[in-house]
């Protein structure tokens, strides 16, 4: 008589979509997404001198730097805005996509003895410390509020656009934008080591073509830089970095037809990033 086979609760399997996004999956493992969450705020700052208080001391000393060069002394204009608090608007939101792909980029590198020794949903690991940044985004929201009432109150004409309801869609924007980007890089740095190393001056790079600390506008109408302008004006960083200044600022530029361009441009290299990771992580631990 055969044997009646064995009811199991959950089922591991080598074989899976790669295109895998198991949101059911996640949520079971949603007590060890809090607990990674809670390891990345504790265990970044721990052992530092400021600890949070770097949270504040980098957009801060940041802004001011760009202020006194990019403004005072190679005369860029934000218009009616404080120089100090535009380049705080767009370091602000820069600062969150910095931390997704730079966190999510070591990935592989960083947890590949806890990946060999246990299972869990390996998205979950980029995806705690995207959630876990956005600690240090309400920081600086909350710093960049504080400034924007100083301002008011120094008689400056500041109104925020009705548009602002669709923040909370800019920051998953830039989320998505830098987990799938970041995944991408995790996944090839476990073959190509020195990848490592060209990570850091690329993102530098890249900040200067995301109009982090100059209006589009600028590059637009310069007869030098205006051949190059597509570059920045078709980059989805610098368009969700123009959007909410627009938004908070009513300075700079707001298209529709442009945010649904990164909008799409994110949630493509999302899923990627995804076919990438999920593919090397059946095999990263025989390269790491």
């Amino acid at each position: 008589m055969k044997e009646k086979d064995d009811d199991w609760l959950y089922e591991i399997k080598a074989s899976h979509n790669l295109l895998d996004l198991d949101f059911k999956e996640i949520w079971r493992y949603r007590d060890l997404l809090v607990l990674f969450v809670r390891r990345d705020i504790v265990a970044t700052y721990k052992q530092t001198i400021l600890g949070p208080l770097w949270f504040l001391i980098q957009p801060l000393f940041t802004s001011v730097i760009f202020t006194l060069v990019f403004n005072n002394i190679a005369s860029i204009s934000t218009g009616t805005v404080p120089p100090f608090l535009f380049n705080l608007a767009g370091i602000t939101l820069w600062g969150y996509f910095k931390e997704c792909l730079m966190t999510s980029s070591s990935t592989f590198a960083t947890n590949a003895n806890l990946f060999a020794k246990v299972y869990f949903p390996r998205l979950i690991a980029p995806l705690s410390r995207a959630i876990s940044s956005l600690l240090k985004l309400a920081i600086q929201l909350t710093i960049f509020l504080f400034f924007y009432l100083f301002y008011l109150g120094k008689g400056f004409d500041l109104q925020p656009d009705a548009k602002l309801w669709l923040f909370p869609l800019l920051v998953l924007t830039m989320a998505i934008l830098g987990l799938g980007l970041g995944m991408i890089i995790s996944s090839l740095t476990t073959k190509y080591r020195d990848l490592r190393i060209l990570i850091e001056f690329a993102v530098q790079l890249l900040m200067y073509i995301s109009a982090v600390m100059y209006p589009i506008a600028e590059v637009q109408n310069s007869s030098t830089l205006k051949r190059y302008a597509w570059i920045i004006e078709y980059n989805p960083i610098a368009i969700l970095v123009e959007s909410f200044r627009f938004m908070t600022l009513r300075e700079g530029i707001f298209n529709w037809e442009m945010l649904g361009y990164c909008i799409l441009t994110s949630v493509t290299l999302f899923f990627g990033g995804l076919l990438v990771f999920n593919k090397t992580g059946k095999t990263f631990i025989d390269t790491v």
